[in-house]
């Protein structure tokens, strides 16, 4: 299957034996990701999260190239001091259309063009490909592995995307338009429980921007790390110009953070809409918009959970602890 199924975050979970000889649960996580500024924060939050090991990243394009995500996967994780975490190298383009970016809002290369002499080289980077190294995960741990849009978690799959209102298209939100086929596979063909952040929920749930920079201000490596990576995008959201802050209003929203949240912590949603959902393939306006079944007209069996309210105090203490 074509790795680009999706861009964002695998997470693994399996069981394991805790210090104090109880058996609890601990998750294990294999990231995919076309790693721009809210990709990085959602690494950044799973890192800080204690019983959660990442495996791997897995890197696809998006916000930019497939050369620039596993250069910035690098970045990130030597800003953790955690570059023992293998990198792997996925699809450089989507199953049929044009390869889109999103160098307006990350920067070209994806983190803010931020300058890094010392950034870490591409012969980091695993000889193993995406796709061999999620069979080989999976086949490892065997009725653990399960996949999100952003981020996955046991038996669920979380994805982050758009219903009606677009941010790249009239109807089309950035992810879902940049490999519609991709999209339409993962909500019609797995059947294993699917939760979904919309872009309109992240844009019911923004964090003001005062949050942002006491979150920025944090005196520590990995704050300021973050601090560089992310001018680039905070100039484009406070420009009074900005088409999307004329339409949302002012504020801090960390896309992928919000699903990655809701996989490493079981308490962070608080209620979810169950709802058949797919994705339109054809449309001339519509081409990548998800459509939900409301009427329940495609007589499918299988449905998604989409979020619809979280606990932002937890939300805010993960980005924190991020930083840390």
């Amino acid at each position: 299957m074509n790795i680009a199924l999706y861009k964002k975050c695998v997470i693994v979970c399996i069981r394991e034996e805790a210090v104090n000889q109880r058996f609890r649960m601990a998750k294990k996580l294999l990231v995919d990701v076309d790693c721009g500024v809210d990709d990085a924060q959602a690494i950044m939050m799973a890192l800080a999260v204690p019983d959660v090991q990442i495996l791997g990243v897995t890197c696809v394009h998006g916000n930019t190239t497939t050369e620039n995500v596993c250069k910035n996967v690098l970045r990130v994780l030597k800003a953790c001091c955690k570059l023992e975490i293998p990198v792997f190298r996925g699809a450089s383009k989507p199953i049929l259309g044009i390869t889109r970016n999103a160098s307006y809002f990350h920067g070209v290369d994806g983190l803010g063009d931020a300058p890094d002499p010392e950034a870490p080289g591409l012969d980091m980077v695993q000889k193993e490909g995406a796709v061999s190294a999620m069979i080989r995960i999976a086949t490892e741990h065997p009725g653990e592995f399960s996949t999100l849009n952003t981020c996955v978690r046991r038996e669920k799959k979380v994805l982050s995307c758009v219903m009606a209102r677009g941010n790249t298209t009239v109807c089309g939100e950035f992810n879902f338009v940049s490999d519609p086929e991709a999209a339409y596979i993962v909500l019609n063909d797995y059947l294993c429980p699917v939760y979904i952040t919309s872009w309109e929920f992240t844009c019911r749930h923004k964090l003001p921007w005062e949050f942002c920079d006491e979150w920025l201000s944090q005196d520590n490596e990995k704050a300021k790390f973050m601090k560089r990576i992310f001018q680039h995008s905070m100039n484009e959201a406070y420009s009074p110009q900005s088409e999307k802050e004329l339409v949302d209003g002012f504020g801090f929203v960390s896309c992928d953070s919000y699903a990655m949240a809701a996989a490493v912590d079981d308490s962070f949603v608080t209620e979810y809409e169950q709802v058949a959902v797919t994705v339109e393939l054809a449309g001339t306006c519509t081409r990548g918009m998800m459509v939900l079944d409301t009427l329940e007209l495609l007589n499918k069996k299988h449905k998604a959970f989409l979020l619809k309210r979280v606990d932002m105090d937890k939300f805010k203490s993960l980005l924190i602890n991020a930083l840390k």
